[in-house]
């Protein structure tokens, strides 16, 4: 499956249904694959491109479609960033505020102890949260400066 097919394919599914979720899962594989397009990537790049579109089997028509996509959608996520080092907006940002969450969660439960348990526990996620996202935006910023962004 070429790229020019697979957004079609896309863009035919997407016109297809009506659950909002789905539409956004192929708008998200059409964002991707429109900037996979635009790029000036070599023949081999889109040829091993297009083979791991074609081991998606993203034609094939399982019972629950949503769900298929849905995993092949992160599956070639992952095969982006393993192979050509590119991410999608705000990857970074999402991915340091979820660490910053569960650190923060730590840091209120060990070392705040001294307040009232729901306060400590809720200046840690604050705090673990917003040095996250400072963190994932700085990343975010990084990746966009060195055009690894889609």
């Amino acid at each position: 499956m070429t790229l020019k097919q697979a957004i079609k394919f896309f863009e035919s599914l997407e016109s297809e249904t009506s659950k909002k979720s789905e539409v956004k899962i192929y708008q998200r594989f059409t964002q991707i694959l429109t900037g996979l397009e635009k790029r000036n990537l070599a023949e081999t790049d889109i040829q091993s491109i297009e083979t791991k579109l074609n081991s998606l089997s993203l034609e094939s028509n399982p019972e629950n479609r949503k769900k298929h996509v849905k995993k092949s959608l992160s599956t070639f996520e992952k095969y982006l960033k393993d192979s050509f080092l590119l991410t999608t907006a705000k990857h970074y940002t999402n991915l340091y505020s979820g660490l910053g969450l569960s650190f923060g969660l730590l840091f209120g439960v060990a070392f705040l102890s001294n307040l009232e348990r729901s306060l400590s526990i809720s200046l840690g996620l604050i705090g673990g949260m917003l040095i996250g996202m400072l963190i994932g935006r700085s990343k975010d910023a990084q990746a966009a400066a060195e055009g690894n962004v889609l």
